[in-house]
């Protein structure tokens, strides 16, 4: 059945200008980092996708590694691309990154130009794009300059393979340098995709300051800390959850009693304000506007919906940011 895209997607989205940049992303981003790959359903991913964009979500984030197998979420965006998206894909902005292990050997993996480069050809092949909106340099490489892992996004822009360039995971001090040698090269950084949530609050040490003064955008990864943000693990860790699952980054040692009683805590606050504990927890990444986007990862429609509800109510008064902060603290 040919797909057409739903004729209010653009109503109730919000949408939040990128740094000091021309680009617009939408205030909820789709992530396909799980049950996009091979081993996952195509009909629910197709499903999820279809329905994302009929609720304005127009940003898709992907990366080289994204599975598994490694490469498939991006062999899967592809199909969507090729059939039900085709004619939308100027209505979409469509990100991958490299830094992490995509094949064997010493060009596999971290930020030589070899690899950045190489990588970035293989996405775009397997998505059957010619330019994607977003490259990422996916994590600090420790072990290659800075001015060559950076060369290397200024050289992709310059081909046309990408529009904008990103990095993820750089400290404050990485990101300052990083926006530095961008800006000599004549490629500005558009923007920062650090982990973020009110578990993991690192990038308010620095990184929020840094990318505020150099007018870079920001979107957070895990703003749900992987489902802990939720009502899944209010009784325990269920059997069909992250923490279950052996494979995933998400570990049952990370579920402790004290970590629990803070989001029952924290649910009994989304309560009051009528929302679900994952609403507002979206809700709490994106409050003040410092944050550009909040990116979600989903394994069923009903999911996305009801974090794109989120958007219905962002304001916190002070009181119910001081009681947040102070559970948050213990």
């Amino acid at each position: 059945m040919t797909y057409l895209a739903s004729d209010n997607r653009y109503e109730a989205m919000k949408y939040n200008r990128t740094g000091d940049s021309g680009l617009l992303l939408p205030a909820i981003s789709l992530g396909l980092w799980h049950n996009f790959g091979g081993v996952d359903t195509y009909e629910n991913g197709r499903a999820m996708l279809r329905r994302a964009f009929d609720l304005g979500i127009t940003h898709f984030d992907l990366a080289n590694n994204y599975g598994p197998p490694a490469g498939s979420a991006e062999t899967m965006f592809g199909q969507m691309l090729a059939t039900d998206f085709k004619p939308y894909r100027d209505e979409m902005v469509i990100s991958t990154k490299a830094g992490y292990h995509m094949w064997n050997g010493p060009y596999g993996e971290w930020g030589s130009k070899k690899y950045l480069i190489a990588s970035l050809d293989q996405s775009l092949k397997r998505m059957g794009l010619d330019y994607v909106d977003i490259f990422y340099s996916h994590r600090p490489d420790p072990n290659t300059p800075l001015e060559e892992t950076m060369g290397a996004l200024d050289q992709i822009v310059r081909q046309g393979k990408a529009l904008y360039v990103g990095i993820s995971s750089y400290s404050p001090e990485e990101t300052a340098e990083a926006v530095r040698i961008l800006n000599d090269l004549g490629t500005p950084l558009l923007i920062h995709q650090p982990s973020y949530s009110m578990l993991n609050r690192w990038i308010e040490d620095g990184l929020q300051d840094v990318l505020e003064e150099n007018g870079v955008g920001s979107i957070a990864f895990c703003p749900l800390q992987q489902g802990l943000l939720t009502n899944k693990y209010l009784g325990g860790v269920p059997e069909d959850s992250r923490a279950a699952n052996p494979t995933s980054f998400l570990k049952k040692e990370q579920i402790t009693e004290d970590v629990i009683q803070k989001v029952r805590q924290l649910n009994n606050i989304a309560a009051e304000r009528g929302q679900s504990l994952a609403q507002m927890s979206l809700a709490w990444v994106l409050r003040g506007g410092r944050v550009t986007s909040a990116l979600i990862g989903a394994s069923r429609v009903s999911q996305i919906e009801d974090n794109v509800a989120a958007l219905n109510n962002l304001e916190f008064s002070e009181e119910e940011l001081a009681m947040i902060d102070d559970i948050l603290k213990g």
